[in-house]
């Protein structure tokens, strides 16, 4: 086996967020291809517990602690260097000691760095691709139009430095893969000089564990009618999602189904989305064991975001539980999905109370809805099947197509 370099802005498990997700299936199948050297930041105690397997399956590794508070007065340097803010934010001489170290004992000649700020510690003479998996400048830009001044002008300034560093690193490396043609078409406009090195490969799902289960437990009160949602909630997209979902969607479904609560699975809630317990039709869980009991036994799932990157791991992940989602045009953006048929699809609050009430209304539709989703998973969405294309290109001789299947 080839020996690989693979950096990672976060420890790519426990698999429980989106960014790990995709970078765990990513380190999962790398190591049965290369001896793995894995260089991670650990930004949350409790991962710390899951160094010692990772390492176990690694030819080398290392953990460089990230302490969010420590992190955020590093990144306020890039407003005196006119860096964006996200790359000191990720930038750690333990970090660069280590890559030049496992450089000069390894014969490394490839490698791949996770999230754009990780492309700073790879130096030229590597055969280098970047996964981006999302335009992140973008997202700072999106923030922008939803804020007043003076924080509006704070994240266009982090949206217009991150874009130029994003287009210089995308000039620099040999490839750049996104999560979706959507993402890849944008990139593509916004750095039109890279073009030709910038493709995609599709996030997957874990459909033998994500597979509809009668036999997992019931979190929920009898005679309810549980509408979900799950997500990290302490990430603004999510947060805005739940706050105007429980603002303009639910009070009028209350009117017609007396017993439907909203319920909110995922870990650390922001105070904002605690506070909607104060509605009785609201609950929120916090971090649970097992995401799956809480699709399983809900009667749909909701991905009402209005601001959104990428692919929602959420929506594949109730599609594959076989279970009807109702999305935005947002949360829809890069999944191969048939409106209609394997999900419904509502532009604003009156059209999402109306989808939902119609798979309230006809437990056949929720039922032929949810199987067409698992079948698209089934056909679209097996992480080995879309990894193909990252193996492709990770060669530094073979790889001739930029373009994804």
């Amino acid at each position: 086996m080839d020996d690989l370099l693979y950096l990672v802005h976060r420890i790519p498990y426990p698999p429980n967020k989106g960014d790990k997700i995709r970078a765990w299936h990513i380190f999962d199948f790398l190591r049965q291809h290369y001896r793995v050297h894995l260089g991670c930041f650990v930004d949350d105690p409790g991962d710390c517990q899951h160094e010692a397997p990772l390492r176990a399956q690694c030819a080398s590794s290392h953990f460089e602690p990230l302490h969010p508070l420590a992190a955020r007065l590093r990144s306020t340097r890039g407003l005196w260097t006119a860096e964006a803010m996200s790359v000191p934010y990720y930038r750690s001489a333990g970090m660069a000691r280590w890559v030049n170290e496992t450089l000069a004992c390894h014969p490394i000649s490839t490698a791949l760095a996770f999230s754009t700020p990780m492309a700073q510690y790879l130096p030229p003479s590597l055969h280098r691709v970047l996964d981006m998996v999302d335009v992140d400048s973008q997202k700072w830009r999106a923030y922008s139009e939803t804020q007043s001044w003076p924080l509006s002008a704070f994240y266009r300034r982090e949206a217009d430095c991150l874009l130029r560093y994003e287009r210089a690193m995308a000039q620099q490396f040999d490839h750049v893969t996104l999560v979706s043609p959507a993402e890849t078409a944008l990139f593509q406009r916004l750095a039109p000089e890279s073009r030709d090195r910038i493709s995609h490969f599709s996030n997957g799902t874990d459909s033998d564990y994500f597979a509809p289960q009668d036999t997992l437990p019931n979190p929920y009160q009898p005679g309810q009618t549980a509408i979900v949602f799950t997500g990290a909630m302490n990430y603004w997209p999510n947060v805005d999602a739940v706050l105007w979902f429980a603002r303009e969607v639910l009070p009028p479904l209350l009117r017609t189904f007396p017993k439907l609560q909203f319920h909110i699975a995922g870990a650390r809630p922001d105070q904002r989305v605690l506070a909607l317990q104060q509605s009785p039709a609201v609950k929120v869980s916090g971090t649970v064991p097992d995401i799956r009991p809480y699709l399983q036994h809900a009667d749909l799932a909701v991905a009402p975001l209005r601001i959104a990157r990428g692919i929602q791991n959420k929506v594949l992940e109730a599609m594959s539980m076989q279970k009807a989602v109702v999305v935005t045009p947002q949360a829809l953006e890069g999944i191969r999905a048939a409106p209609g048929q394997d999900l419904l699809l509502a532009e604003d609050a009156a059209q999402y109370t109306e989808q939902i009430e119609r798979l309230l209304n006809s437990q056949e539709l929720a039922r032929t809805i949810g199987i067409c989703a698992r079948a698209r998973i089934l056909s679209d969405y097996r992480w080995q099947e879309n990894l193909k294309h990252i193996a492709s290109l990770l060669q530094p001789h073979g790889a001739t197509a930029r373009t994804a299947p």
